[in-house]
């Protein structure tokens, strides 16, 4: 079982063979590959579950809402039962740069932070039961900030993946 850290984000393992749902992720090191998104305990970089993306959902337009679909698939069982979104934290309109807005559940918090205009940062924690904000300039909360510190779990499986091969 996972710490009680844990990380949601995507992860490209490097394929260049063919695949009807292989991915083109400029941004990553190896280009071209199979997409997954990976929950991870944050210090031992344990992949606790995977889900890999096959591509645009029959309709052939693009799924809406995937990053919280994700998340929310790849944590059930985690700490029980996974909250729904309030409206309201989702909203950016009418929005301050900056400002964060709350919402609890008897086990888990949930933060909607604005970081720039038209972007809404919405982090779900189980181990933050208050709101608290950080005396920086840019006021994050102190959930973002204890993420930012915790997130390298994907990240170092991506490097363990690099070093063993699975090749064919």
């Amino acid at each position: 079982n996972p710490g009680p850290e844990v990380t949601v984000d995507e992860q490209l393992v490097p394929f260049r063979g063919r695949c009807p749902f292989r991915q083109y992720m400029p941004s990553k090191p190896a280009k071209y590959g199979i997409k997954s998104w990976v929950a991870c305990d944050a210090k031992s970089s344990y992949a606790w579950k995977m889900q890999v993306y096959t591509g645009k959902p029959s309709g052939g337009r693009p799924e809406r809402n995937q990053g919280l679909r994700v998340v929310l698939d790849v944590t059930e069982g985690l700490h029980g039962r996974n909250p729904e979104l309030p409206t309201g934290l989702l909203a950016v309109k009418g929005r301050e740069v900056f400002s964060s807005k709350f919402a609890f559940t008897p086990t888990a918090t949930l933060v909607s932070y604005i970081p720039k205009k038209n972007r809404n940062v919405v982090l779900l924690s189980t181990r933050h039961p208050e709101a608290d904000i950080s005396d920086r300039e840019d006021g994050k909360p102190v959930n973002v900030l204890d993420y930012n510190r915790n997130k390298g779990g994907v990240d170092n499986l991506d490097k363990v993946i690099g070093t063993y091969s699975c090749r064919r």
